[in-house]
C-alpha cells in the first residue's frame, strides 16, 4: 500500500518532463573522441545549468582528466538519516556509422513511444530519472530524512576513471547504499559479472610477404592463442555452469592488430608484431588469480611447442564480480516499491557486465541495486531506444523507493563502515 505522503513524491514524477530532459540529453553528442577533443564537456554544461535552474541546488563539479568532469549533487534535508546515491554515467559509446541508423543518432526522435538515440538507454533515461528525482526532493514540502546524492560520473564505457575519481576523493564515504539506473528492463539486478581485460603482445620478426620464411609471423601465433583461450573459455562454461542471474564466463577477443597503432600495415610485408585485446567476463564461480594464472600457463605452454613462440599478457584492468542478497535493505525496499506501484513481482536478475557500481561495492562495500529503463539487449548497437512506458514506471519506483528509503519514521539503516 502506498501511503499519502509516498504519493506525494510519485505524483512528482513529471512524465512528459522526463521525456523531454531525456531528449534534450541525447541530443548533446557526448562520445569520447580523442581525434577532435570530444568529451563529456558539452553535456556536463547543460545538467550542471538544468540543476541550478530546476533543483535550486549548487553541484559540485570536480575535473577528473581534461575536458572530463564529475557532476556530484547533493540535496540535504537538514535531518540526520541515511544517504541514498543514485548513480550515472554521462559518456556514450560511438554511434558507429550514422548511415546504418533508421533514425539520427543524436535526433532524439520520439517514434511510436520510443526515444531513439545513442545513450537514450544507456544511460541518459537514467541520468534523466536522477536529475528529476532530486528536483522531486529538493522541492517537496513533505517530510524526509537524511541526504539523496546524484553522481554523474565521466569515463563508465572506458576504465571508469570517473567514479574510480569519485570515490579516491572521498565522496562515497558517506553513502549507504545506491541505485544505478542502468538500462536493464527494471529488472533488480542483485549481482554484477566480473571483468578482467587484457593486452595479448606476440613479438615476431618482419619480413617481405613473397619470403615469409626469413621472418616470423606473429599473426599466426596470435591465431593459435585466441583458439587455446576459445578452448579456456568453454572449459570454464563447463566447469562453471550458468550462474542463475549472470549467465555464462566469456573470453572474447575484441581487437586484434597487426602491426600495432604507428605502424602502417602493408600488404606485401609480414609485420614485427601482433596485438590482441582480450574482454574477459567472470561469474561468481570464478577466482581471478586462477584465471590470470590459467591465462599466463597457455602461453608458457605454446612457447614450449614453438621456438620461435614469444609472446606476454598484460592485465590491465581487474573489476570482480559483486553482489547483495534480496533482503539488503535497498533491494526489499525497491522489490515493494516495485510491487505496490505495478501489481506486479519484480524480475531478479544480474547484470551481464560491470557498471560504475562494481567499484563502489568492491572498494567501498556501499550495496549497489542495478534497475533501470532499456532493452537489455539493445546498448551499443545502432538504433538504440528507450520505451516511454518504461522509463516513467521507473522514475515512479525510484520516487517511492527513496520516499521510504528516506522515511523519518522508518530510515533505512546506516552502513557500517
Amino acid at each position: 500500500m502506498v501511503k499519502d505522503r509516498e504519493k506525494s513524491f510519485v505524483s512528482g514524477v513529471d512524465k512528459h518532463e522526463l521525456v523531454e530532459l531525456t531528449r534534450d540529453l541525447v541530443r548533446i553528442d557526448s562520445v569520447i573522441r580523442p581525434d577532435r577533443g570530444g568529451t563529456e564537456k558539452n553535456l556536463v554544461r547543460f545538467i550542471v545549468d538544468w540543476i541550478r535552474r530546476e533543483v535550486g541546488v549548487e553541484p559540485l563539479v570536480e575535473e577528473v582528466a581534461p575536458g572530463r568532469e564529475n557532476i556530484i549533487l547533493t540535496v540535504d534535508s537538514g535531518k540526520p538519516g541515511p544517504c541514498l546515491m543514485v548513480e550515472g554515467h554521462t559518456d556514450v559509446v560511438s554511434e558507429g556509422d550514422p548511415a546504418a541508423w533508421d533514425y539520427a543518432p543524436f535526433g532524439a526522435q520520439l517514434v511510436e513511444g520510443r526515444i531513439y538515440g545513442r545513450g537514450s538507454c544507456d544511460m541518459k533515461a537514467g541520468d534523466a530519472i536522477a536529475l528529476q528525482l532530486a528536483k522531486i526532493f529538493a522541492t517537496t514540502k513533505e517530510s524526509w530524512v537524511g541526504k539523496l546524492r546524484v553522481g554523474l560520473v565521466c569515463d563508465e564505457e572506458g576504465m571508469m576513471i570517473g567514479i574510480k575519481d569519485y570515490i579516491k576523493k572521498g565522496h562515497a564515504d558517506i553513502v549507504d547504499a545506491c541505485l544505478v539506473p542502468e538500462p536493464e528492463e527494471n529488472n533488480l539486478c542483485i549481482s554484477m559479472k566480473g571483468a578482467i581485460r587484457a593486452i595479448v603482445k606476440v613479438q615476431g620478426k618482419m619480413a617481405h610477404g613473397a619470403m615469409p620464411l626469413s621472418g616470423i609471423n606473429p599473426n599466426t601465433r596470435l591465431a593459435r592463442i585466441i583458439l587455446a583461450f576459445e578452448e579456456f573459455e568453454a572449459a570454464e562454461k563447463k566447469r562453471c555452469g550458468r550462474d542463475p542471474y549472470l549467465g555464462l564466463p566469456s573470453v572474447t577477443f575484441t581487437v586484434v592488430q597487426a602491426p600495432p597503432p604507428g605502424s602502417p600495415p602493408q600488404l606485401n610485408v609480414m609485420p614485427a608484431e601482433a596485438l590482441g585485446y582480450v574482454d574477459i567476463r567472470t561469474t561468481l564461480a570464478q577466482n581471478h588469480d586462477q584465471v590470470r594464472q590459467a591465462l599466463r600457463d597457455i602461453l608458457a605452454g605454446l612457447a614450449k611447442t614453438d621456438p620461435d613462440f614469444k609472446a606476454e599478457i598484460e592485465f590491465i584492468e581487474d573489476r570482480p564480480v559483486v553482489g547483495i542478497e534480496k533482503d539488503e535493505p535497498i533491494a526489499a525496499i525497491s522489490a515493494q516499491a516495485y510491487r505496490d506501484l505495478t501489481g506486479r513481482d519484480p524480475v531478479w536478475n544480474g547484470v551481464p557486465g560491470a557498471t560504475d557500481g562494481t567499484f563502489l561495492s568492491a572498494w567501498k562495500g556501499i550495496p549497489c541495486l542495478v534497475n533501470g529503463p532499456g532493452n537489455r539487449l539493445i546498448p551499443h548497437q545502432k538504433n538504440e531506444y528507450v520505451e516511454v512506458e518504461e522509463l516513467f514506471e521507473c522514475a515512479r519506483i525510484y520516487a517511492l523507493t527513496a520516499s521510504r528509503y528516506l522515511d523519518p519514521e522508518s530510515p533505512a539503516p546506516r552502513r557500517q563502515s
